[in-house]
């Protein structure tokens, strides 16, 4: 039997061709946001239902093309690449995607179109490979259930069902979720078009020269991909515009509490800014080092960074959340006070 199913999206193109019966071939178009990640991280994120040690050999044994040519492992992947896979399947990783009644939500507005909470730090925000069950999704899920459905449809889309924008997992603050596809769709074009505004808080090493300014520098993945750089001008990952705003709101001895308002919303944009101008943010393990800093270390188990305003408009309606300061927060400004 032959046949071919074509689904197309909005944000790139998934093609089934069964020629067969049990070879499956996939085609992906890779997307902007998917340019300059290696092949095989790319894959392993993708579907979660194998390892990477598993990725990297079916890429060793011809299993993955791109443009019609083998692969290494190695690969950085360029937007438009056209990655052709052989019986790859994500049938069981969109059964393991299940809810979750035991994580709880501090839940700051739902009406029948989105919902917004105070997200916890510690929490993440989908699944990936390595945690299936404890995600903000897994949450929702179990108190929304007909979300699951609430995606574009790209590759991994059904892993973030109503998810319009992300924080870090050691992020705390305000998020909204569609909870339909009117509301994503609307949603998803106000981030798109920066018509969202949001406002987060967060606690600095030092104190800075300049009150109030605007950090604007390109920011690219590194060439480890593990985290992200400003981009110079021999940067051979993809380089993305970045802007971000801040304002100094109180000043202690050695530490800052700013006010930061991103323009853009890349990846950790507000980490790697702040630590490019010489004040990371208290914490911040991957790009503060805050394994040298004894202060930091013992008051602090996160990155001090909350997203503590959302303010948009949808159907007509203008919203304005606030989340309040998490207790963490709190206590290690309590403790530079002194």
């Amino acid at each position: 039997m032959f046949y071919v199913r074509v689904v197309n999206i909005k944000v790139g193109i998934l093609k089934s061709f069964h020629l067969g019966h049990n070879d499956i071939m996939k085609k992906i178009i890779v997307e902007q946001k998917n340019a300059g990640k290696r092949i095989d991280k790319f894959l392993a994120e993708e579907f979660f239902l194998y390892s990477r040690a598993d990725i990297i050999k079916r890429i060793k044994k011809g299993e993955v093309l791109v443009n019609n040519k083998p692969i290494k492992p190695s690969y950085i992947l360029e937007e438009e690449n056209v990655i052709m896979l052989e019986n790859f399947s994500r049938e069981e990783q969109d059964h393991s995607l299940v809810g979750n009644i035991d994580i709880q939500l501090d839940i700051i507005f739902e009406n029948d179109d989105i919902v917004v909470i105070d997200k916890q730090a510690g929490l993440q925000v989908h699944p990936s490979f390595s945690e299936k069950k404890n995600t903000l999704v897994n949450a929702l899920l179990a108190r929304y259930p007909q979300i699951v459905d609430v995606h574009d449809g790209s590759v991994g889309a059904e892993l973030r069902p109503g998810i319009v924008h992300r924080l870090d997992r050691d992020t705390s603050g305000v998020m909204v979720i569609a909870r339909n596809m009117e509301a994503f769709n609307a949603l998803k074009d106000n981030f798109k078009s920066r018509n969202i505004e949001k406002k987060y808080l967060a606690i600095v090493k030092g104190i800075l020269k300049e009150k109030e300014g605007t950090i604007d520098k390109a920011i690219a993945k590194a060439s480890t991909h593990r985290k992200q750089i400003i981009a110079r001008s021999n940067t051979r990952t993809v380089i993305r515009q970045a802007e971000t705003h801040f304002k100094v709101l109180d000043e202690f001895k050695g530490f800052s509490l700013i006010e930061v308002t991103p323009k853009t919303g890349r990846t950790h944009q507000i980490r790697i800014h702040l630590t490019s101008i010489g004040h990371p943010i208290v914490g911040d393990r991957v790009y503060g080092n805050a394994e040298k800093d004894e202060i930091g270390t013992i008051l602090a188990s996160r990155q001090l960074l909350h997203a503590q305003k959302l303010k948009f408009e949808l159907f007509g309606k203008e919203y304005d959340f606030v989340a309040p300061i998490p207790q963490d927060f709190e206590d290690f400004l309590a403790s530079i006070k002194g």
